[in-house]
C-alpha cells in the first residue's frame, strides 16, 4: 500500500481535503495510507517546545535540529521511502516528479513553520527540499496537501479511467488545449465544429496545435524545453481541475 507519513506541527490539518473526493474515497478503500504526526511528542521538556532563536540573531524562530531527528526516527519508515521537506528553497516540484513519488511507496514529508528548521537535521537525515511555487506560505501544510494530492490521484484505482492518469499536463511538455461541453451554445459562443464534428483524426489534430499554442504564449520556458528536447509535441490535460 502506497503510505504518506506526515511530519506536522498541525495533524488537524490531515486528511483535510484529502478526505473527500476521489483522494477520500481511495483513502477509505485502503487504496493509499495517511499516517500524520505531530513533531511536539518528541519534545523532551515540559512545555513541548520545538523551536529556538536564530543562531547569529534575526527575526523568528527555527525548528530545533534536536526535535525534529527525534520525530523522524519515530515515525520508523522503510529506508527505500523518500524524505521530503517542503520548502520555497526547494527543488520545483514537477509532475515527472509526481509520477516517480506515485510510483513508489509513498513518502515521509516534512511541514516545516517558523523561518524554517535547523539545516544540521535536513543534512543529517538527507532531506529532499520540494517547493511548489514561488512564494512563500505559513508553513509546510498546504504544500503537503498539493503534493499528496498529485501523487493519489496517479495511484492504481483511484481514477475512473487509466487515460486520465496517462494524458496528463505536464506529462509531455504542453499545457492543456481548451475543453467544451454542453450547452453547445453559451451566451453567443458555440463549440468548435471540429469537436463535434465525430473526426477523430481531425480533432486530435486540432487539440494538438491549441496545446502548443498556449503553450508558447503562455509557458515559453515549457516550449523552450520541449524543442531542446526534439521531441515531437503532444497535447496534455491539465491538472488543475477544481
Amino acid at each position: 500500500m502506497w503510505r504518506a507519513t506526515v511530519l506536522t506541527l498541525f495533524p488537524e490539518m490531515f486528511p483535510g481535503p484529502l478526505g473527500i473526493s476521489l483522494a477520500g474515497k481511495a483513502l477509505a478503500s485502503n487504496l493509499w495510507a495517511l499516517d500524520a504526526r505531530d513533531i511536539r511528542d518528541a519534545a523532551t521538556d515540559k512545555h513541548r517546545s520545538v523551536d529556538d532563536t536564530p543562531a547569529g540573531g534575526g527575526p523568528g524562530m527555527v525548528l530545533r535540529a534536536d526535535v525534529l531527528a527525534a520525530a523522524i526516527d519515530a515515525a520508523d519508515i522503510a529506508p527505500d521511502r523518500p524524505r521530503l521537506l517542503m520548502s520555497p528553497r526547494g527543488a520545483p516540484l514537477t509532475q515527472k516528479k509526481v509520477t516517480e513519488l506515485a510510483a513508489g511507496p509513498g513518502p515521509l514529508i516534512v511541514c516545516g513553520r517558523f523561518e524554517g528548521i535547523d539545516q544540521r537535521v535536513i543534512e543529517a537525515r538527507g532531506l529532499e527540499e520540494v517547493s511548489i511555487g514561488d512564494y512563500v506560505l505559513s508553513g509546510g501544510e498546504i504544500a503537503a496537501l498539493a503534493l499528496l494530492d498529485a501523487c493519489i490521484r496517479l495511484l492504481p484505482g483511484v481514477m475512473g479511467k487509466l487515460s486520465s492518469g496517462t494524458d496528463e499536463s505536464f506529462s509531455d511538455g504542453l499545457l492543456e488545449y481548451p475543453q467544451y461541453t454542453r450547452p453547445q451554445e453559451f451566451e453567443g459562443q458555440t463549440i468548435p465544429d471540429v469537436l463535434v464534428s465525430g473526426d477523430h483524426a481531425r480533432i486530435a489534430a486540432w487539440r494538438r496545435a491549441e496545446a502548443e499554442a498556449l503553450t508558447k504564449t503562455r509557458r515559453p520556458d515549457l516550449w523552450t524545453a520541449r524543442i531542446a528536447q526534439n521531441v515531437a509535441p503532444r497535447s496534455r490535460k491539465d491538472t488543475t481541475k477544481g
